[in-house]
């Protein structure tokens, strides 16, 4: 008797552990489906952020590029105005250039060799103006050289042409008013005689 009690509880105990078993089985698929759905939100809400990351990235990237082009174009400007800035007083000051150098070939050179007075007069003049180039060369102010070449549009104006068959036409043989250049940009065109008739 005492051996089919044991096996009664046996029986009793084999009958009960499949219950549980899927009981917690069933807990378990709950669990799974729960953690699916949370796993599902999560990787939407992280390419939602990725979109929203990748979208704020683009926008800096913008935002930066405006700000270094703005930059250039401000540096650009204020060297633009540093480099001109002095182009009309430069210009009022090519009058005194011109005035300096004829007041030196208006004296004769007969006189010139003959007379001390008008030897110390001549000599101060030409260091007046020897000083000023220098001054208009520590700002970028230069002589455009003409004699002797083509007549280019972009640095002289023709005042005048002459006949001269031995010089190809347009060669400049007379300078009425030196062109001046500040920096890269033209301050005053020269005034010129040209050539024409020549090949």
């Amino acid at each position: 008797m005492k051996k089919e009690k044991i096996v009664d509880n046996r029986n009793t105990e084999e009958n009960q552990a499949p219950e549980e078993d899927v009981d917690t089985l069933e807990n378990e698929e709950d669990t799974i489906e729960e953690s699916t759905e949370e796993a599902v939100d999560f990787s939407q809400e992280i390419e939602k952020l990725k979109a929203e990351n990748l979208a704020l990235k683009n926008e800096f990237l913008r935002a930066y590029a405006d700000a270094e082009n703005t930059k250039k174009r401000c540096t650009q400007e204020i060297e633009k105005n540093t480099k001109y800035a002095i182009s009309s007083f430069a210009k009022d000051l090519l009058s005194v250039a011109d005035n300096l150098h004829r007041a030196i070939e208006a004296l004769p050179e007969a006189e010139k060799a003959k007379c001390e007075e008008a030897k110390n007069l001549l000599k101060g003049v030409e260091l007046t103006e020897a000083e000023l180039m220098k001054v208009f060369n520590k700002f970028g102010i230069q002589k455009v050289d003409s004699m002797g070449k083509v007549f280019d549009p972009n640095y002289q104006r023709v005042i005048q042409e002459v006949e001269d068959k031995e010089k190809p036409a347009g060669t400049i043989i007379a300078e009425l008013q030196t062109g001046y250049m500040i920096n890269d940009r033209i301050l005053r065109e020269a005034m010129v005689v040209v050539t024409k008739g020549g090949k």
